[in-house]
């Protein structure tokens, strides 16, 4: 049954309206309504995730194409997903998903438990919430992330990286790696092609290096859109800047999809510039992605 498991990050208001406070929108959601993620619902007054323990997606992948090419190489990793973003990217690559409210697509349902299990029979040795956006279903993740801990399995988060600082905060002990997104290095890119900001998800990478998560980042350029090569060389001088010369930095080749299918293939000589570039600022380990 949808939407049992209450939400742990939420403020009540007036006329049973509910803000939800897990990120950087503090979407307003009256009764009956849900948030910009379409997955946590006003229920009667009380704001309920009706993600929770209902994956739509399960797999087994490699790490490396989450993509870590620095956390445990050659190992495999159970993939589990759940509908939602708090995103709209134009460029979606799972947007019949991502942009999908629980009950529009098929799912099983898996408590943290089940999962952990799930993962143990496989012999996968780690957990990765991918392929939508995991922090959007993050009681769910939170609840099996603590379980596999303590079962002696680890964590991955693949994720844009828009949330507050306090749910975060709680889930961070129990991540062990994670591949953050950086849609470009610019708020008006945020703001037209994702309908989000740029400093949020900067605040989260800084959070996760310093909590001693392995992050590696991602930046997926699209011709015509953000490989401005200026706004390429301020992203790798703010990691130069914050000391990430070692976080490994995945340059990745667009392709036509969703709502920009109108536009081409990134060029591959556009990728080599942006490595070169990547380099010159310090960065140890760039690799191109979808080449």
């Amino acid at each position: 049954m949808l939407g049992t498991k209450e939400c742990r990050y939420y403020q009540k208001m007036a006329g049973d309206a509910v803000e939800c406070q897990l990120c950087p929108h503090h979407c307003h959601i009256g009764v009956g309504k849900t948030g910009r993620c379409r997955s946590r619902r006003n229920d009667g007054g009380r704001l309920v995730s009706d993600a929770y323990a209902h994956p739509c997606a399960l797999a087994i992948d490699p790490v490396e194409k989450k993509p870590l090419y620095h956390f445990h190489p050659g190992t495999q990793c159970l993939s589990v997903a759940c509908t939602g973003c708090n995103f709209r990217c134009l460029n979606c690559q799972n947007h019949d998903i991502s942009q999908a409210a629980p009950h529009e697509v098929r799912f099983t349902t898996l408590t943290p438990d089940e999962v952990v299990r799930l993962c143990e029979e496989h012999r996968c040795p780690g957990i990765a919430y991918t392929y939508t956006e995991p922090l959007t279903y993050l009681e769910y993740i939170t609840d099996t992330a603590r379980l596999a801990h303590e079962r002696g399995l680890w964590n991955i988060l693949v994720t844009a990286g828009y949330v507050c600082r306090e749910p975060l905060s709680d889930l961070l002990p129990f991540l062990d790696a994670a591949n953050i997104d950086i849609k470009a290095f610019s708020d008006e890119h945020y703001k037209k092609v994702c309908g989000g900001r740029l400093q949020p998800v900067l605040n989260t990478i800084l959070a996760m290096h310093d909590a001693g998560v392995w992050i590696e980042l991602t930046n997926l350029i699209i011709p015509g859109v953000n490989d401005d090569m200026g706004m390429i060389r301020g992203m790798c001088q703010w990691m130069a800047d914050h000391h990430l010369h070692d976080v490994p930095l995945h340059l990745s080749r667009f392709f036509p999809h969703y709502r920009m299918s109108h536009l081409p293939p990134t060029p591959v000589e556009t990728l080599r510039q942006a490595k070169a570039i990547a380099e010159a600022c310090g960065i140890k380990h760039v690799y191109l992605g979808n080449i």
